[in-house]
């Protein structure tokens, strides 16, 4: 499923963002998924508020030397596979 770029993706119920060993993680109900570089920086920013398209436009200039489309698809991809995982909701 690829997400709605007007959608408002958050964190779902039952999953936090946390520290582990001074590592931050995606806490999930038994288990947990280690965040670092681009992936933190995508979940850090699903909080209800912005959409896929803010987060994918905010990321391409933190990312300014990567090709943009490049930077889409795998922010999509990774949010889809989040999504799968039911660690977000799209809203």
């Amino acid at each position: 499923m690829t997400p709605d770029l007007q959608s408002h993706p958050r964190v779902a119920p039952g999953c936090r963002l946390g520290e582990n060993n001074q590592q931050r993680v995606l806490l999930m109900p038994e288990r947990a998924l280690r965040l670092n570089g681009p992936s933190l920086e995508i979940v850090e920013r699903c909080d209800g508020n912005r959409t896929v398209q803010q987060i994918i436009t905010e990321l391409q200039q933190i990312y300014s030397k990567a090709e943009p489309k490049k930077v889409e698809s795998d922010i999509l991809d990774y949010l889809a596979r989040l999504n799968d995982q039911r660690a977000i909701d799209f809203e």
